[in-house]
């Protein structure tokens, strides 16, 4: 029962938890619906250039439209990158 408990507040505590664009792992970036293995390369190549302010930088990356960034900012959050 324990086991079972652990897990369901696990799962909520994922599902309720933003992830950073500054900082989220590949995997972590995988979860938004959308982003898939290239797309989450994409955005780490793209943040060692230059810090994410908001999603809407993205947009300049191919294949990263408004549909896509409507996605994106209902799962994450922007913290500013350290420098």
């Amino acid at each position: 029962m324990k086991k079972i408990f652990l897990g369901l507040m696990l799962s909520c505590a994922l599902l309720f938890a933003s992830i950073d664009l500054n900082s989220a792992s590949k995997e972590e970036l995988m979860q938004i619906k959308g982003i898939g293995e290239k797309k989450a390369s994409m955005i780490i190549d793209f943040r060692k250039k230059q810090k994410i302010n908001n999603p809407k930088d993205l947009l300049v990356l191919k294949g990263f439209g408004k549909g896509l960034i409507k996605n994106i900012e209902k799962d994450v959050k922007v913290k500013e990158a350290k420098k």
